[in-house]
């Protein structure tokens, strides 16, 4: 992936952010090495959004295409990001792969690149989300963006349904998946195992979003499923009983307990490539 030193662009595809937590995640990726450039356009402002939708788009446009830029990291999430997939350049994208970070509402960017033009990305920390990180959450972002794919260990995962599955890693926050259905970026999920995780919905509603993906057929062909937290959401205590239910008939491994999303630790994962998944080590791994 990257090397030391390498220089990272801001971009902000989604809702405004603070820029006093900007510029201190900021301070932590300079503290790693890497150099940050930061166009002035992610500072604008409209309503809830960071500037408009063609402005927040073609920030991602000349990042990817600026030869100095070694990888692109989002500011925050919040909303925004669908509204700027149709102003992305899927050519320039694809002809100037880089590795491209963020998660929760950027789920949309980060599924629409391996969808568009089968680059790999990495479903890891908003630059914001570094104010407050632990250790554990800055050490995988730094490996990973330097193309080390640690074995992750689900210490505490359970295990919904028992088995060993292979496929392409793929997912991220439910919400903004199920938002993607009916369009021209609905993802493609077969062979790939799905990650999900989501923040702030109570079980119904996550029910509700995981059953009408499946009546559109989102899940067919899918080899496995594993979740992140599902953080702040009421009666949370039910989602392990709903997973079970809405993939039951698939006859994968269902896992969850993975430290990846809106959790204190925020594990960086390498989305686009092979892993294997095994429930009885409770291992994953980059193959």
């Amino acid at each position: 992936m990257l090397k030391p030193g390498a220089i990272l662009g801001v971009c902000a595809p989604s809702a405004r952010f603070d820029t006093e937590k900007l510029n201190k995640g900021i301070h932590v990726l300079k503290s790693l090495g890497f150099k940050v450039k930061i166009p002035e356009e992610i500072f604008e402002k409209k309503r809830y959004l960071a500037g408009d939708d063609v402005l927040r788009a073609n920030v991602i446009n000349h990042l990817f295409l600026d030869p100095e830029i070694d990888g692109i990291i989002c500011a925050r999430g919040g909303f925004g990001a669908m509204r700027v997939l149709n102003h992305l350049n899927w050519k320039t994208i694809k002809q100037n792969p880089k590795p491209f970070v963020g998660f929760s509402d950027n789920t949309a960017i980060l599924l629409s690149i391996m969808g568009k033009t089968g680059n790999p990305v990495i479903h890891g920390p908003n630059v914001v989300s570094f104010t407050s990180a632990p250790q554990k959450t800055i050490d995988s972002f730094y490996r990973t963006l330097m193309g080390s794919f640690d074995t992750l260990k689900v210490t505490n995962g359970k295990i919904i349904k028992s088995g060993k599955c292979t496929g392409v890693l793929k997912g991220g926050n439910l919400a903004t998946i199920s938002h993607l259905l009916g369009t021209k970026f609905q993802p493609d999920f077969k062979n790939s195992i799905l990650f999900l995780e989501d923040i702030g919905e109570p079980a119904y509603k996550i029910d509700r979003m995981l059953t009408q993906m499946k009546m559109a057929g989102l899940f067919d062909g899918i080899q496995g499923v594993v979740t992140g937290e599902f953080k702040d959401c009421d009666n949370d205590k039910y989602v392990e009983e709903i997973l079970s239910e809405i993939f039951e008939e698939y006859n994968i491994p269902v896992f969850s307990g993975l430290d990846a999303g809106h959790g204190k630790v925020n594990l960086s994962l390498s989305m686009g490539t092979d892993i294997e998944m095994d429930t009885i080590s409770a291992t994953i791994y980059w193959i």
